[in-house]
């Protein structure tokens, strides 16, 4: 009896060593389960994971248990962070322990890394870190954030708020993206999500955030048809932008969305989001989401005053000071 169970206690193993083969039907079920939750098509994400470790790049763990892979971790290493890029189990073992089990070995290999000084992770399906502690607890902060989301079937009713004598409104293109670094790095100095994502605390890092969310899939495949930037009248200055991705033919979803500190309270925010949704919609689109810190009150009532409810409940988990 004792070996037997032994035989089936899950074990980590060390991606490096894991054949793509033995991750293809774990890939399927995270796609599956990334549709039922989050509406939200993690195909293209799966498939960029199956490159990254046929080419050996993927650093993180496995988790083996009855002779198959039932769970993975990775994480990202660049000094003086670390990012949890993903964790996902079977739903069969899909519990507590088995979660703090590879998340523990992806935070103690960051934390063990040397130039490695902060750890983040915004995983949105992980659930131990809501139902008891954490590893590395006493390094850990704690964001609630939320991921909403709106049908687009009446945005035509949205009021359009009459802004245009301050600001120009125009279509986004990549020459922006300079301008667009600077006015994130200004709009997020003081704000509780440069807490948790301290790309936006510097036009450097804001770089960075741009390239991700413009080439990679972790936040959709970005669609520009559904972006918009604003411009202060009076000085030619960038002082808004929202972005957009598509997570499913059908399913748009705002990547960020910023108003410089001097425009703030004057209705362009909303005027930007309005102007994506209605995007969105015209391209096909019946669905748009975005996430936000729960914190963050006043975005968060004006997103549901613009019809936007609570989709999933996740946290922005961010070790310092080890």
């Amino acid at each position: 009896m004792a070996a037997a169970v032994e035989a089936s206690t899950p074990r980590l193993r060390d991606l490096a060593g894991v054949r793509i083969e033995e991750m293809h039907a774990l890939l399927e079920d995270e796609v599956a389960a990334w549709e039922q939750a989050l509406d939200w098509d993690f195909r293209p994400s799966a498939e960029l994971t199956k490159r990254f470790l046929e080419s050996g790049a993927l650093t993180g763990y496995a988790l083996e248990a009855e002779g198959q892979v039932v769970g993975y971790s990775y994480y990202v290493a660049e000094d003086p962070k670390s990012l949890i890029g993903d964790l996902f189990l079977t739903h069969q073992h899909k519990t507590a322990e088995n979660e703090r089990l590879l998340l523990g070995a992806a935070v103690g290999a960051s934390m063990r890394t040397r130039a490695v000084k902060r750890i983040e992770a915004q995983v949105m399906l992980l659930e131990c870190a809501r139902q008891g502690p954490v590893p590395g607890e006493r390094y850990l902060t704690s964001f609630p954030r939320l991921l909403m989301r709106a049908h687009l079937g009446r945005v035509r009713e949205l009021r359009v708020r009459p802004v245009e004598d301050k600001v120009l409104f125009d279509r986004w293109t990549e020459r922006r993206q300079e301008e667009a670094a600077h006015l994130i790095a200004a709009a997020y100095r003081g704000h509780v999500d440069s807490l948790v994502n301290d790309q936006y605390r510097t036009p450097a890092g804001a770089r960075r955030f741009l390239h991700n969310i413009l080439q990679y899939p972790g936040c959709g495949t970005f669609f520009p048809p559904a972006c918009w930037v604003a411009v202060e009248r009076k000085t030619a200055r960038l002082c808004g932008v929202s972005l957009a991705s598509r997570v499913r033919t059908e399913v748009g979803h705002v990547t960020q969305i910023c108003v410089s500190p001097a425009m703030r309270g004057q209705g362009v925010g909303y005027e930007l989001l309005r102007r994506s949704m209605e995007s969105l919609a015209l391209a096909g689109a019946t669905r748009v989401s975005l996430s936000v810190t729960a914190a963050n009150e006043k975005a968060v009532r004006m997103y549901e005053r613009m019809g936007f409810g609570t989709l999933r409940e996740f946290l922005g988990l961010v070790w310092e000071g080890f």
